[in-house]
C-alpha cells in the first residue's frame, strides 16, 4: 500500500517516467523521430523536440489544474493554499523553460541554421520568432509562461488568483492553434478540439496533481472534502477531454481502417489510458471517498492515485508523440484552390435553400459545451429545490432551455454554416446572439437559481455558489450592471464592431470568430438584465425610466441597419466580395439584406423586451396596489381616517377664520 507521504515525493517522479517511457516507445513506434531524408536537423532536435513538448503539457497542468482546483477547494491564506501557489509557481518555471526550449529546437528542426555564437544566427532566430506565426506562439508562450511564475508567487489573495488562474488558461491557447490542424480541411473545428482538450486535460491531470501536493497538510476528513468537489470537477474535465478528443481524432484518421496504423494504435493507447483513468475515478468516488476516514480505505485509495498518475503519465506521453507523428491519411490539398477554400479553408457550400436552413450543420465546441453544460447545471438546480420541496417556475426553466437551444441552433446550425459567405446570415446570428437569446436566458434567471440551489459553504473555501455571488456583486459587475453602462456597450460596441478592423478579425481568425460570439451574447445579456431580470443587480432604473432608454437603443438601433443599407461600397470587401459565390444575390445586395435584418428584424426582440417591460410594470402597480389594500385592511383604514379628520380640522379652522 501507498502511504500519502511517500506518494507526495514519488507522485511526479511516478508521472514523469511513465510519460517518458510512453512518448519514447511512441516516437520509436510511430516514426515521430525518425531521420529525414532532407534537412535533418539531428537526432538530438528530433528526440528533445516533442519531449520539450511534453514537459510543456506537464508543466502547464501543474499550473492551470493546480490552481483552478484550489479556487474551488481550499481556503485562501491557510498552509494548503499557499502550497498550492508555490507548486503553481514552480510549474510556472518549468513551463517557461521548456517554452523556450521548444521554440529554439522548433527553429533548429524548421530551418536546421548552422549553430553559432554570430549575429547572423540571432537574426534568423529573432525573425523566426517575431514573424513566423510558429514563432511568435511559442515567443508568447515563453513571455506569458515568465509572467505566471512570479505572479504565482507573489498572489496569495483568493481575486488575484482568480484572475492569474485565467491568465494562466488564456497562455494556453496559442499551443492549440499549432500541430497538423492548421493543414486540415477541418482546421477550425480541430483547432478549437485540440483547445479544450489541452485544458481540460491540465485542470484535470493538475487537480490530480493537487491532492498528492497537499495530503500531508490536511486532515483526513478535510483531505475526503477535498476529493469530493475535486472529483466533481475532474468529471466534467474528464467529458470534455473524450469529446474533444473524439472529435480531434476523427479529423485525423478520416477513416476507422487508420486505426491500425502507427497513428491509430499509439491513439488506441493513449484512449485506454484515458478511459482506465475515467473508470477508476468512477470506481474510487463510488466506493472509497466516503471512506478516508478509515486507515484502510485510505491507504487503498493512495494507492489507486499512484496507478492513475502513471497512466496520466502513459496518456501524456502517447499524446506528445501523437503531435509528432503523421496521421495515416494526408491532408487533402486541391491543386486550384476555389477562393472560398482560400479565404476559409473549406469548400463553398451549396445554395442556401429552406429544406438547408434545417439540415446545414457545422457544430462549434466550445459553445456546444457550454449549452450541454448549462443546460444540465439548471437542470440539476431546479431538481434539488423540487427533491427539498421547493418550486421553482416552469416558464422560466422552459426559456433557459429555449435560449440554450437557440443558441447551439445559431452556431452549429445553417448560420454558423453560411455567415462567412453571406453577410446577411452574419447579421442573422448578430441579432440572435445579441437580443434574442439573451432575453431568453435572463428571464430564466439562473443566478437566483444558483443561490438557491447551491449549498452555501462554510468552512472558508468557495464554491459554486460563493463565486457567482462574489461575482455579482465585486465593483467590475456594478458597473457593468449600470443601465447606461449596458446600454452604452450594447449598442456602441453595434457600431465600433463593423466599422472597425475588428469585423475583419472575426472573419479571417477563428479566434475573433468565438470573441465576437462571446461579446455579443454577454452584452446583450447585460442590457436584458437591466431591463427585465430579476436576478441581482446593485440598481435598476424605474420602468418608466427604462422603456425611455430603450426607445433610444431602438432608435440607434434602427439608424445602424439603415446606415448599411444605404452604403455604396462592400463591407470587408475582400472577404465577401471575392468567394467566387455564383449562387443568390450579389454580395452588395446581400449587404443590403443584412442591413434591412438590423433595422426591421433586429427589432422585434426589442419590440418584445418593451412588452415584457410594460407587463411589469403593471404587474407591479397590480402588486403595491394589493399591499396597499392588505395594510388598509390590517390597519382599518387609520391611515384614511386620519388624513380625512385632518382636513376636517383644517375646514373647521378656515370656518372659525371666516366668522
Amino acid at each position: 500500500m501507498v502511504n500519502a507521504r511517500v506518494l507526495r515525493a514519488a507522485g511526479p517522479a511516478i508521472l514523469i517516467v511513465a510519460a517518458l517511457v510512453a512518448i519514447v516507445w511512441g516516437l520509436a513506434y510511430g516514426g515521430g523521430a525518425a531521420e529525414l531524408t532532407t534537412g535533418d536537423p539531428g537526432a538530438f532536435v528530433r528526440w528533445s523536440l516533442p519531449i520539450a513538448k511534453l514537459f510543456v503539457n506537464l508543466s502547464a497542468a501543474g499550473m492551470v489544474g493546480v490552481l483552478v482546483t484550489a479556487l474551488f477547494t481550499l481556503e485562501a491564506g491557510e498552509r494548503p493554499f499557499d502550497a498550492a501557489l508555490d507548486a503553481a509557481s514552480i510549474s510556472a518555471a518549468i513551463f517557461t523553460i521548456s517554452s523556450a526550449a521548444t521554440g529554439f529546437l522548433s527553429f533548429i528542426d524548421a530551418f536546421n541554421p548552422s549553430l553559432s555564437a554570430g549575429p547572423e544566427f540571432g537574426a534568423q532566430l529573432g525573425r523566426f520568432l517575431v514573424e513566423t506565426e510558429f514563432g511568435r506562439t511559442w515567443l508568447i508562450t515563453t513571455v506569458a509562461g515568465a509572467m505566471l511564475t512570479v505572479l504565482t508567487f507573489a498572489v496569495r489573495s483568493w481575486t488575484a488568483t482568480l484572475f492569474v488562474a485565467i491568465l494562466s488558461i488564456a497562455a494556453l491557447v496559442p499551443m492549440g492553434t499549432q500541430g497538423h490542424s492548421g493543414e486540415e480541411a477541418f482546421h477550425h473545428e480541430a483547432m478549437t478540439a485540440l483547445i479544450l482538450h489541452i485544458i481540460a486535460a491540465a485542470v484535470w491531470l493538475g487537480g490530480l496533481l493537487l491532492m498528492v501536493i497537499v495530503r500531508p497538510l490536511q486532515t483526513r476528513d478535510e483531505t475526503a472534502t477535498m476529493l469530493a468537489r475535486y472529483s466533481s470537477i475532474a468529471l466534467a474535465a474528464f467529458i470534455v477531454v473524450a469529446i474533444s478528443g473524439t472529435v480531434r481524432a476523427a479529423i485525423g484518421l478520416r477513416d476507422v481502417s487508420a486505426l491500425f496504423s502507427p497513428y491509430g494504435l499509439i491513439l488506441i493507447v493513449k484512449v485506454i489510458a484515458l478511459v482506465s483513468i475515467g473508470v477508476l475515478a468512477a470506481w474510487y468516488r463510488r466506493r472509497l471517498i466516503g471512506r478516508l476516514r478509515e486507515d484502510g480505505a485510505s491507504r487503498r485509495f493512495w494507492g489507486l492515485i499512484a496507478l492513475e498518475l502513471a497512466l496520466m503519465g502513459i496518456a501524456s506521453g502517447a499524446a506528445a508523440a501523437l503531435a509528432r507523428t503523421p496521421p495515416p491519411v494526408p491532408a487533402v490539398i486541391p491543386e486550384r484552390p476555389t477562393p472560398a477554400e482560400v479565404l476559409t479553408g473549406a469548400p463553398l457550400p451549396p445554395e442556401l435553400t429552406i429544406d438547408r436552413w434545417f439540415t446545414s450543420w457545422n457544430v462549434d465546441l466550445i459553445w456546444a459545451f457550454a449549452a450541454g453544460f448549462g443546460l444540465f447545471l439548471y437542470v440539476a438546480g431546479v431538481w434539488r429545490l423540487y427533491k427539498r420541496g421547493d418550486q421553482w417556475p416552469v416558464f422560466r426553466t422552459v426559456m433557459w432551455m429555449l435560449g440554450l437551444l437557440l443558441l447551439v441552433w445559431v452556431t452549429a446550425g445553417p448560420v454558423n454554416v453560411y455567415q462567412d459567405y453571406l453577410f446577411s446570415m452574419h447579421m442573422i446570428g448578430h441579432m440572435l446572439l445579441s437580443m434574442a437569446i439573451p432575453a431568453l436566458l435572463v428571464v430564466g434567471a439562473p443566478v437566483t437559481l444558483a443561490a438557491r440551489a447551491i449549498h452555501k459553504r462554510d468552512d472558508g473555501t468557495r464554491g459554486g455558489r460563493e463565486w457567482i455571488l462574489w461575482a455579482v456583486h465585486s465593483p467590475v459587475a456594478r458597473v457593468l450592471t449600470n443601465p447606461f453602462v449596458a446600454a452604452g456597450l450594447f449598442i456602441g460596441s453595434l457600431w465600433v464592431f463593423y466599422y472597425t478592423d475588428l469585423f475583419r478579425w472575426s472573419l479571417y481568425d477563428h479566434l475573433g470568430h468565438e470573441w465576437m460570439v462571446a461579446h455579443f451574447l454577454i452584452t446583450g445579456y447585460l442590457f436584458a438584465l437591466t431591463l427585465i431580470g430579476i436576478d441581482p443587480v446593485p440598481w435598476r432604473l424605474p420602468y418608466a425610466g427604462r422603456l425611455l432608454l430603450l426607445i433610444g437603443v431602438m432608435a440607434m438601433h434602427a439608424f445602424f441597419g439603415i446606415a448599411i443599407m444605404m452604403q455604396s461600397g462592400l463591407m470587408v470587401a475582400e472577404w465577401f466580395g471575392s468567394m467566387g459565390r455564383t449562387w443568390g444575390a450579389t454580395p452588395l445586395e446581400d449587404q443590403y439584406v443584412g442591413g434591412g435584418v438590423a433595422w426591421s428584424v433586429g427589432e422585434i426582440p426589442t419590440l418584445i423586451l418593451a412588452i415584457t417591460v410594460a407587463i411589469q410594470w403593471s404587474r407591479s402597480d397590480e402588486r403595491m396596489q394589493k399591499r396597499r389594500d392588505r395594510h388598509a385592511d390590517r390597519t382599518g383604514d387609520a391611515e384614511l381616517e386620519e388624513y380625512n379628520a385632518r382636513l376636517a380640522a383644517l375646514a373647521e379652522k378656515d370656518a372659525r377664520a371666516g366668522r
